[in-house]
């Protein structure tokens, strides 16, 4: 197979852990609503889903139509980097347990998690998201898509912490 092909699969391996991801939120955001769970802000979400999907197509799409090649020092550094951020991403989704879901959602009663990564972060998941949007375009050098996604990236998450931080400073700390 070719390194293109091969880079295919991993865009494809890694929208299929978007998809379990989706479950994961699905089923924790039931047993958050079922807890008397609120969602806040959640105008910027349908924005969060359409850039998390331009950023697989873009992955897709601009090998095939720039014609990017792989570079091994710059892919193989950036495939690694992708590792540790689905690493850190799901040591998040662990550490919050049923907790953890795609949108903002407070519990009455629920302290802060500040296990985990948690201890250093207060939103390790982002961390998570913003090396992922650049390390996985990059491995096989798709710049634009790691620039484009990089910057619409950086508004939207300067609106969802602002939004999360005004939801969790009700919660009390552990």
């Amino acid at each position: 197979m070719t390194p293109l092909g091969w880079y295919l699969v991993l865009v494809g391996a890694v929208g299929l852990e978007r998809l379990a991801e989706l479950v994961v939120s699905q089923r924790n955001l039931r047993w958050s609503f079922d807890r008397g769970g609120v969602e806040r802000a959640p105008g910027h979400y349908p924005a969060m889903v359409v850039l998390h999907l331009a950023l697989l197509l873009g992955c897709v799409v601009e090998p095939l139509v720039a014609d990017r090649p792989f570079v091994p020092a710059l892919g193989w550094t950036m495939f690694a980097m992708v590792l540790a951020g689905q690493s850190l991403r799901w040591w998040c989704i662990s550490t919050l347990g049923r907790r953890w879901n795609t949108r903002i959602v407070t519990v009455p009663g629920l302290p802060l998690v500040t296990a985990g990564p948690y201890r250093w972060l207060h939103h390790p998941n982002y961390v998570a998201v913003v090396v992922e949007g650049i390390a996985l375009p990059l491995v096989h050098s798709n710049w634009c898509t790691a620039l484009v996604f990089t910057l619409l990236n950086a508004w939207l998450l300067t609106v969802r912490i602002r939004a999360e931080n005004v939801a969790l400073s009700a919660a009390p700390a552990t």
